[in-house]
């Protein structure tokens, strides 16, 4: 058996040129695949089935500032979709907004959590919110046992919305 040193480049190398993989190769595949998948994949939309497309429209477009990008109609099955976002793909991850024919609301169960919008400045933003008429139901203050300044509203459907205050160029990273 060889135990001679070797890299990840060179399993890389000799499988690019069409030489078997190793076994060493093999028990690191779980972390390639990893890694390769990270590039691959990115968060493109995220959906929530509404009961008024119309009203969550004007909400998502006139009191959150998001950008109506397209709508749907699928008579055969019933449904229609509006995508709004602050930007589309392949650039912006998109909020779908699903409503299925004849449904006007929905149990929020107990699963769903939020989204999250990144804000300059939270209190700005709950005062700009709540003068478009929109619901603050979490005045903008620091997060329980943490430093990052965050807000909730909720949308006409009930869904809940975090405001996250992010200074410019801060970006992700979650809550501090």
């Amino acid at each position: 058996m060889d135990y001679s040193p070797w890299t990840a480049e060179q399993d890389i190398s000799r499988y690019s040129h069409g030489i078997a993989w190793s076994n060493k190769w093999l028990a690191t595949l779980p972390l390639y695949v990893n890694l390769f998948t990270s590039y691959l994949m990115r968060l493109i939309h995220t959906m929530l089935r509404v009961g008024n497309l119309q009203r969550s429209i004007d909400f998502y477009t006139q009191v959150l500032g998001m950008t109506l990008l397209r709508t749907s109609d699928n008579p055969e099955y019933k449904y229609t979709v509006a995508f709004v976002g602050y930007g589309s793909n392949p650039d912006h991850a998109e909020l779908e907004l699903t409503f299925n024919w004849g449904v006007d609301h929905y149990d929020m169960g107990t699963a769903y959590g939020h989204i999250a919008l990144a804000v300059p400045d939270a209190k700005a933003a709950c005062d700009k919110i709540r003068a478009a008429g929109g619901n603050v139901t979490r005045e903008a203050g620091p997060v329980k046992g943490g430093s990052t300044v965050i807000a909730f509203v909720t949308d006409p459907d009930g869904y809940k919305v975090e405001l996250i205050e992010r200074t410019d160029g801060d970006t992700g990273g979650g809550l501090r």
